[in-house]
């Protein structure tokens, strides 16, 4: 069974690879740096001795999109797509690059939508158990934030694009299992591309990658539609859930002025 894994190169999308690798799966591994991908696909046939391919494209780049999306669609094993490719800003939005926040959304929703499509296109004449996709948002999904007001309004689409699926999927009586994995802060260069200071943050709120993935395929086995690693996330997740959003938008605004202040002095 084959397994396609985007934003393959590095973090979860690596840890998502070596963990499906173990499982026997083989893999199509999608980003942009060609370096990575070949050393690791190298890596991952010497070990475990599976079929692995690279493939190197830009998923904000509409050509490169639809040869990824031919390739899931017509793939003769097709198990599991994993759509794990994003990244995030950290300033406020208007003095952001306009063009990083059109990037963030053709990466995190266009191209989620359009890989989705193909894998679904392609799974469904089979209807085989124990395959489909997993969505990697964000618990930033359910909140919303200054300075990460495109990540966490894209977060938020991928946890009710994947919910919406989930229903689709259960009125036709479909094998499939779709994922909306909600991770909290993790140990992988997300944050160093940002450059955030990870001191700001205590480290029992910081999940290791290979945690991070380990328990997103055991819900995903157990078909869970949401999975929140960590116990801290999810007391989190359920607390913004019945928090009023006047209350919420409040906090926001008073842990970033406080952020702030902390930073100045």
């Amino acid at each position: 069974m084959l397994a396609v894994i985007t934003g393959a190169s590095a973090g979860l999308g690596a840890a998502f690879a070596r963990k499906l690798a173990a499982r026997g799966y083989d893999l199509l591994l999608v980003a942009r740096r060609e370096d990575r991908l070949r050393a690791l696909t190298r890596e991952l046939r010497d070990e475990y001795g599976i079929t692995a391919e690279f493939l190197a494209a830009d998923l904000t780049d509409p050509a490169a999109l639809e040869s990824v999306a031919e390739r899931i669609r017509t793939a003769q094993n097709l198990g599991l797509l994993v759509n794990n490719a994003g990244f995030g800003t950290q300033h406020y939005f208007v003095e952001t690059d306009p063009a990083s926040q059109v990037q963030m959304h053709l990466l995190h929703v266009v191209a989620t939508t359009r890989l989705t499509h193909a894998a679904l296109a392609n799974l469904q004449p089979r209807a085989v158990a124990s395959t489909g996709v997993i969505n990697v948002s964000s618990v930033a999904g359910f909140a919303q934030a200054p300075q990460n007001v495109s990540y966490c309004a894209t977060k938020a689409w991928m946890n009710r694009f994947t919910e919406g699926l989930a229903i689709e999927l259960r009125s036709w009586k479909s094998p499939f299992t779709v994922q909306a994995l909600c991770p909290g802060y993790t140990l992988t260069e997300f944050h160093d591309v940002l450059h955030a200071d990870r001191s700001a943050i205590p480290k029992s709120f910081w999940c290791t990658a290979d945690f991070v993935v380990s328990e997103s395929l055991r819900g995903f086995d157990r078909g869970r539609l949401f999975v929140v690693p960590c116990w801290r996330y999810k007391l989190l997740v359920g607390f913004l859930k019945i928090l009023p959003g006047p209350l919420m938008r409040w906090g926001s605004v008073y842990f970033v002025r406080r952020y702030r202040r902390s930073k100045a002095a």
